[in-house]
C-alpha cells in the first residue's frame, strides 16, 4: 500500500469535508487513518435509499450509539438533505463528521448545508512523487497518477472506462447537460487546450456554441475538481502581458487520452508539455498538502516572454525544460521577469542530470533534484 503525503495532524474534533476526484484514493486514505469509525457509504443503493427518505434515521442511530469516534460519510453530495442532520449533530451533540466525496458543485449550486464555516476542507490529488517509492517518470506521463492507473499494466482500458463513468455519473449526471455530443467535443478542446491559454471565443467557434457556453463548461470541470485554472502573474507589469488564465486537467493522462497520445518518450512532441503538467501537478499538491498554500501563477507577455510557473508574491519563478542540456536561449523568459520583479528563486527544471548555477543566479536542477527539494520544503 502506497503512502499518502496528506494527513490530518491539526484536526482535532473538528469536522472536515474530504474532496477528491473519483479513484484518487479518498476511501482507502480515510480507512487507514480512522480505523474505528463508522463508515456510511452513500453509493450503497440501499443506505442512499435509506437516507433519502428517511434523513432523520442518521440522528436517531447516532443519539443511541453516541459514537466516539469521527463519523465518515462517503458521497455525501449525492444526498445534500443529509447535511441539515450533521449540521444539527455538530452543533448539539458535539459529534465529528468527515464528508467525504468527489464533487462539491452539486452542494454548493443547490445552497445545501455546508455547515456554517463548522468544517474545515481538505482536498486529495492524484498520487505525488513523494509518495511513489522508485518514481517512473516516463510510467507517470503515460499511466498517469491516480494509484490504480499507475500501478496497473492495462491503464489503458481503465482510463476508458474511468472516463465514461466520469462522462455518465459525474458530469452529465449532476450538471445534467443536455447535449452529450457537444460536450464530448468540448473536452477535447478543452484537452488541446491543456496547459495553454485559453481562448474561449475559439473554442466556442470549433463547438457550434457561445463563448459564454464554454465558460460555464469550463466552470463545470473546475467544479467537479476535473482541471482548474492559474491566473497570469500581473503586479504592476512595466511590460504588456496576457491575462486570459490557462487550464489544467488534473491529470495528465486525461489530456493524453482524450487527444489520443499514447507512448509519450523524451523527444516525443508531447513530452515538453506533459512534463511541464507534471510538475504542475507537483506544485499544486505540495502547496496545499504542506499547509503552505501558496498561489501559483504563470506569466506570459505579449511579445511572448513566457515564465510557467510564479509562486507566492514572486517568490519564485520556474521555467520547465524538457532539453538534457540548459542553454542561455532556455533563460529569456526568467531573464525578463527578473528585470521587472525582484524574483527570491530562479530555476530551471530539466531533464538535465547535473545541477548548475547559471546567468543572474538562474539556478538549473534535474527534475528528480527539484522535486526531492520541493518537497523537503527547501523551494518555497
Amino acid at each position: 500500500m502506497l503512502n499518502r503525503t496528506q494527513g490530518f495532524p491539526s484536526v482535532g474534533k473538528q469536522s472536515f469535508f474530504q474532496w477528491g476526484a473519483r479513484q484518487t484514493g479518498k476511501s482507502t486514505l480515510l480507512k487507514a487513518n480512522f480505523k474505528d469509525s463508522l463508515y456510511i457509504d452513500l453509493l450503497q443503493s440501499n443506505v442512499y435509499k435509506r437516507y433519502l427518505d428517511f434523513p432523520e434515521q442518521l440522528r436517531e442511530m447516532l443519539l443511541l450509539t453516541e459514537p466516539k469516534d469521527p463519523i465518515i460519510i462517503d458521497e455525501v453530495q449525492k444526498l445534500p438533505i443529509l447535511l441539515d442532520e450533521v449540521h444539527w449533530l455538530i452543533e448539539n451533540k458535539g459529534f465529528q463528521f468527515i464528508l467525504s466525496g468527489s464533487s462539491p458543485r452539486k452542494l454548493l449550486r443547490s445552497g445545501a448545508n455546508l455547515l456554517g464555516g463548522r468544517a474545515l476542507r481538505y482536498e486529495l490529488y492524484p498520487l505525488s512523487f513523494s509518495e511513489i517509492p522508485n518514481f517512473d517518470l516516463i510510467r507517470a506521463l503515460n499511466h498517469g497518477l491516480m494509484p490504480r492507473h499507475y500501478l496497473s499494466n492495462n491503464y489503458i482500458q481503465l482510463i476508458d472506462a474511468y472516463l465514461g463513468s466520469y462522462l455518465e455519473d459525474e458530469i452529465v449526471t449532476e450538471t445534467k447537460i443536455r447535449n452529450i455530443g457537444i460536450f464530448s467535443r468540448f473536452l477535447e478542446k478543452a484537452a488541446f487546450s491543456n496547459g495553454e491559454i485559453v481562448n474561449y471565443t475559439n473554442i466556442a467557434t470549433d463547438c457550434g456554441v457561445s463563448a459564454n457556453t464554454v465558460k460555464e463548461y469550463f466552470q463545470i470541470l473546475k467544479e467537479t475538481l476535473i482541471g482548474d485554472f492559474i491566473q497570469p502573474f500581473q503586479k504592476k507589469p512595466k511590460r504588456r502581458i496576457v491575462s486570459s488564465p490557462k487550464f489544467y486537467l488534473f491529470d495528465v493522462v486525461i489530456a493524453n487520452h482524450l487527444l489520443k497520445r499514447r507512448n509519450i518518450l523524451h523527444g516525443s512532441p508531447e513530452f515538453g508539455t506533459a512534463l511541464e503538467h507534471l510538475i504542475y501537478h507537483e506544485l499544486r499538491t505540495y502547496s496545499q498538502y504542506s499547509g503552505k498554500k501558496f498561489p501559483i501563477y504563470f506569466w506570459r507577455t505579449t511579445s511572448q516572454f513566457e515564465v510557467d510557473f510564479v509562486l507566492g508574491d514572486h517568490e519564485v519563478a520556474i521555467e520547465v525544460k524538457s532539453t538534457d542540456n540548459v542553454q542561455m536561449r532556455h533563460l529569456k523568459g526568467l531573464k525578463a521577469f527578473q528585470e521587472e520583479y525582484n524574483v527570491g528563486k530562479k530555476i530551471v527544471v530539466s531533464l538535465d542530470t547535473m545541477p548548475r548555477l547559471l546567468e543572474q543566479d538562474i539556478q538549473s536542477l534535474p527534475w528528480q533534484m527539484f522535486l526531492n527539494k520541493l518537497w523537503e520544503g527547501k523551494i518555497i
